[in-house]
């Protein structure tokens, strides 16, 4: 029987992943890969690219292109069934990358390549550099028995990072609230109203279901004006997958210390004072210190300015809502208002004129002017959801690469947003070119009856930002899959063409392409355009400083971690206390729910948001200066980063763009910090 996972073609075909064949699947691919890497190791000749690196990334590929699939399915139609084939196959694979970065003959001929081989060219030679690195990454040079702690580390963490974030969404999906009494809902915008009547239903009960999904969350905390309610569901939200949650088997308390007490023994294991240095040796920053003084000097000049605007709010709900204390449940609703009676808009506002199919026309017209794209939608592909869909990228009609796009929040799909690859673009063994596929993933507010999906401007940048790393990822022009698109870029550098592309969202002529009003087609008209701008960077200090407190909460505990002695809750109110301006409840067990640094890729990591941030901004400064379509800015942006991939060092590609290295100014006169 053919391998379903294997028997891929261009795209995959969803439909032919079944949960019974997945691991039988991959144990296949497995073996077949350990048979073509021993034989690469019994080659006699001295290795070439084309006799070691070629077939080894061909290998590599291969099982990438199958578990991408189940592994993006995993996430996004998420079952009992896919979960349990899905985890018994996470310690094969931890167990066989192992095996690759601790394979000493595989690491003779790399170094031996890199010291003889004079052919290679420029990225092929930043493949073999960041091979020999991961190989010490992997601990190579340990003896059998590190090497052999090293390998059960990492399988233990890939379990137990998984269970992670198996336990936030079990915990979202386990808490709804039904109210059917209209009067309890005062305040709440229609499309609010209309879409917790679309979520009962579809339970099949009556009245209005309020649920922990993010849409239906943020509706609340935002614009109810029944305070028991904002503080039933912000409650709820703030103690998800803890011991003060809907249910104790869901508390990640315990997995959060044993998945830092593991990283801090691998980074010891290799040689590293802590996970925080392990983090950083492939990473833009150059040392610990670095990021600490980058982050504290951020802080800094962003505090005062954040403790103004709280007072000032606090002042605001006093004497408006005679609200003495203002709770963390008060927050955004006051902020709301205090918006609205500052500048007249709102984020309901501005929702009529943000339909999504507008919203993605004009998306794809803004990235074309910028860097000579065409983007057209598929409509006959296997999809996973009735939901997905399927879109070429074009230039003069050749096709360059492809994306899916799954834009709306529901039940047993895991929150947040994020782009993943599908397929990489590289040179195939019989010299044809594989075309990179991604995965854009968004949780939005979903059509409700018959009128298109309305997004909020807040959803709109995300989008953009989303639709950035995938440009990342399709435009590169690199043919060595391992620095081909994301792939080989530091962490702390792959946040750029995200952030970058969310400039575009406040700019006056790209609003006239992304806007237009559901009902009529008009675009933003200009008094709400200048209302929009004007408060743009209303408490921009407060969400900066809110953003430096996870920074620093994820740096310093992966630096100072100590197992048995580290109190997480505790360090984490330690930063609170010294940069945070809006006091947070006892009960709040944010960090139970910190995907980002305990299931995803962020781990010591979470402080390039704001590193990337400067670059960005600083990129973007050159399009101020040139127009904001500039077709020469745009050229060198898409030739000197994004066609680059991991090809060459981020600061060298920064600098050949911008012509010098990045300045923190433009980051704060965007945010209005200066």
């Amino acid at each position: 029987m053919s391998n379903p996972l294997l028997q891929q073609p261009e795209l995959p075909t969803f439909s032919a992943i079944k949960p019974e064949n997945v691991e039988p699947a991959i144990d296949e691919l497995l073996g077949r890969n350990r048979a073509g890497i021993e034989a690469l190791c019994q080659a006699t000749t001295p290795p070439d690219w084309n006799s070691l690196v070629a077939p080894l990334e061909q290998l590599n590929d291969d099982l990438s292109r199958a578990w991408s699939p189940v592994s993006h399915m995993n996430s996004v139609v998420n079952g009992d069934a896919l979960r349990q084939a899905y985890n018994a196959c996470l310690p094969k694979l931890s167990q066989y990358w192992t095996e690759l970065g601790q394979n000493q003959q595989l690491f003779e001929a790399f170094s031996h390549l890199a010291e003889n081989d004079q052919s290679l060219d420029g990225p092929q030679r930043k493949v073999v550099a960041n091979t020999l690195r991961d190989f010490r990454l992997s601990g190579i040079a340990l003896p059998a028995e590190g090497q052999q702690r090293y390998a059960e580390l990492q399988q233990q963490l890939s379990l137990l990072t998984t269970r992670f974030s198996e336990n936030v969404l079990d915990a979202t999906n386990a808490w709804s609230l039904l109210l059917t009494d209209e009067s309890e809902l005062a305040g709440l915008p229609e499309m609010a109203l209309a879409g917790a009547r679309q979520s009962a239903e579809a339970r099949e009960q009556q009245g209005w279901l309020f649920t922990l999904d993010f849409p239906s969350y943020f509706a609340v905390v935002t614009h109810a004006d029944n305070r028991d309610l904002r503080r039933q569901l912000y409650s709820a939200y703030a103690t998800r997958a803890s011991e003060l949650g809907t249910d104790a088997k869901w508390d990640n308390t315990q997995l959060i210390n044993d998945i830092l007490a593991l990283r801090h023994e691998l980074a010891q294991l290799l040689g590293f004072g802590n996970y925080a240095e392990y983090s950083l040796a492939t990473k833009m920053a150059e040392s610990t210190d670095q990021v600490i003084g980058f982050l504290d000097d951020l802080a800094t000049r962003a505090r005062t300015a954040g403790q103004q605007e709280y007072r000032e709010l606090c002042d605001f709900a006093r004497e408006h809502y005679g609200l003495e204390t203002l709770e963390a449940w008060d927050l955004a609703y006051c902020s709301e208002k205090l918006k609205q009676a500052r500048y007249e808009v709102s984020q309901e506002t501005l929702r009529p004129y943000f339909p999504m199919p507008k919203v993605l026309d004009g998306l794809f017209q803004v990235a074309g002017r910028l860097f000579d794209i065409q983007i057209e939608e598929v409509t006959e592909f296997d999809r996973w959801h009735k939901d997905a869909r399927l879109f070429n990228v074009l230039r003069k009609g050749e096709r360059l690469a492809s994306f899916y796009l799954d834009p709306y929040a529901r039940d047993n799909k895991r929150g947040g947003a994020w782009m993943d690859t599908c397929r990489i673009r590289r040179r195939l063994p019989d010299g044809q070119l594989q075309l990179p596929v991604a995965y854009l993933v968004c949780n939005f507010t979903p059509a409700v009856g018959s009128n298109p999906a309305l997004l909020t401007h807040n959803e709109v940048t995300t989008l953009f930002h989303e639709f950035g790393h995938g440009l990342h990822h399709m435009l590169t022009q690199i043919e060595c899959a391992d620095v081909s698109g994301i792939n080989g870029v530091a962490w702390d550098a792959v946040e750029l063409p995200s952030q970058f592309m969310e400039n575009w969202c406040w700019e006056p002529e790209a609003l006239q392409l992304i806007s237009g009003h559901y009902q009529t087609g008009e675009v933003l008209p200009k008094a709400l355009l200048d209302k929009m701008l004007a408060a743009k960077n209303f408490q921009s200090a407060m969400f900066m400083v809110r953003q430096l407190e996870f920074s620093l909460f994820d740096f310093q505990l992966h630096r100072d971690f100590q197992p048995g002695v580290t109190n997480v809750q505790q360090l984490l109110d330690g930063v609170r206390e010294r940069v945070s301006v809006v006091p947070v409840p006892d009960f709040n067990r944010f960090q139970n729910s910190f995907s980002h640094i305990f299931a995803g890729g962020y781990a010591a990591g979470y402080y390039s948001y704001k590193w990337a941030e400067v670059l960005s901004a600083d990129a973007f400064s050159r399009f101020e200066e040139e127009g904001i379509f500039s077709p020469q800015a745009g050229a060198d942006f898409r030739s000197n980063v994004l066609e680059m991939g991991g090809s060459r060092e981020p600061m060298e590609l920064f600098v050949a763009f911008r012509g010098r290295e990045p300045s923190v100014d433009a980051l704060l006169r965007h945010a209005g910090i200066v």
